[in-house]
């Protein structure tokens, strides 16, 4: 089915020229280059360059603004620091952004913001987190909650019901990380209540992850499962301490420690490939590029849509604060890792 949308009543503004955005703090000077013309002006955030999938998707925005003439203002990177993210923003407002793409990882922190672009009638895309509060045009995103409930049901059943299993949790003040966590610890309670899950919270830190996992450990060398929420940041950290534990057990071989990740990067792939890992959820890094670009054009031009299924294998939804389109992501294993249509097998 194809997305619902109406046609703009009246052509977009002609944009201002990019280039005094040459000196402004934390931007690239050369990832973006504006198509010209009066296409209008798309400002982009990038939210961080410590994760593998972040990267990912930041080189598949790239490649896109190229491949679909998006006339986009010099990319900035908030580094995971809303200050940053605000003050990125307010250059894109002063320069003349006609939409504004983010990927907020403090979802609470960011509501004034919006209210702000609101106030401008610039349009906000959202990429993967869902802002608590504050106006959005769209959240391009997959369903985090399902994320949860694919890792639990997997691990579950590897470990037949009972056991121990490490929880890597990302930054509970993001919605991603309390949709994962929430789903997850509803689907051990009412299908595996036989497993015992240690929470550690992580703030989507590599080395806290590291550190906490190193302390359960210790106390609990039991443990036979691990859900990482987020193997861009945790993956290498949580198999170098398993290496240097003697934990690190190929998949079949006695002692193995049952692994699902989330994210789909390559390196899981490989992971998956070794036997180190045993499954990881595909976040469409892709897909997020591809549409979070086709939303901030299509909002920069006024264009509207409304929930329901659309042409890409997602659904819209209606939210309090405007609509989501949830990408699919599915569950990879080592029957399915050599899909060519994944993208972890096509970056690079």
């Amino acid at each position: 089915m194809k997305l619902a949308h109406t046609r703009p009543t009246a052509a977009a503004a002609t944009v201002l020229a990019v280039l005094t955005l040459a000196t402004a703090c934390n931007r690239a000077s050369t990832t973006s280059a504006a198509s010209g013309g009066d296409k209008p002006a798309i400002g982009i955030d990038l939210p961080r360059s410590d994760s593998d999938f972040w990267n990912s998707y930041a080189e598949y925005v790239k490649k896109d603004i190229k491949t679909d003439g998006i006339n986009a203002l010099p990319l900035s990177n908030s580094q995971n620091d809303v200050t940053k993210l605000v003050a990125n923003v307010q250059v894109f407002q002063n320069t003349g952004a006609k939409a504004v793409v983010m990927a907020p990882q403090d979802t609470g922190a960011i509501a004034s913001t919006l209210d702000t672009l609101a106030s401008k009638k610039i349009p906000v895309i959202s990429v993967d987190t869902r802002p608590d509060k504050g106006d959005v045009y769209m959240v391009v995103r997959a369903n985090n909650r399902a994320y949860g409930t694919k890792a639990c049901e997997f691990l579950g059943k590897q470990l037949g019901g009972k056991g121990k299993v490490a929880e890597l949790q990302g930054a509970l003040d993001s919605i991603n990380g309390r949709d994962r966590s929430e789903a997850f610890a509803a689907c051990m309670k009412t299908k595996f209540p036989k497993i015992k899950v240690f929470e550690l919270p992580t703030d989507w830190k590599g080395d806290v992850a590291s550190a906490k996992l190193q302390t359960l450990l210790a106390q609990n060398p039991d443990v036979n499962g691990i859900y990482m929420q987020a193997g861009g940041v945790f993956l290498q950290p949580t198999l170098a301490l398993l290496q240097q534990k003697g934990l690190l057990k190929p998949a079949g071989a006695k002692g193995h420690i049952s692994i699902v990740s989330n994210d789909g990067i390559p390196q899981e792939f490989d992971a998956i490939r070794k036997g180190q890992i045993d499954a990881t959820i595909s976040q469409p890094a892709d897909l997020y590029a591809k549409y979070a670009l086709y939303y901030a054009k299509a909002a920069a031009e006024g264009k509207t849509f409304k929930p329901g299924a659309t042409d890409h294998d997602s659904t819209i939804i209606k939210l309090p604060n405007g609509l989501e389109d949830q990408l699919p992501a599915p569950l990879i294993t080592k029957d399915n890792v050599e899909d060519k249509s994944l993208w972890g097998n096509n970056v690079g």
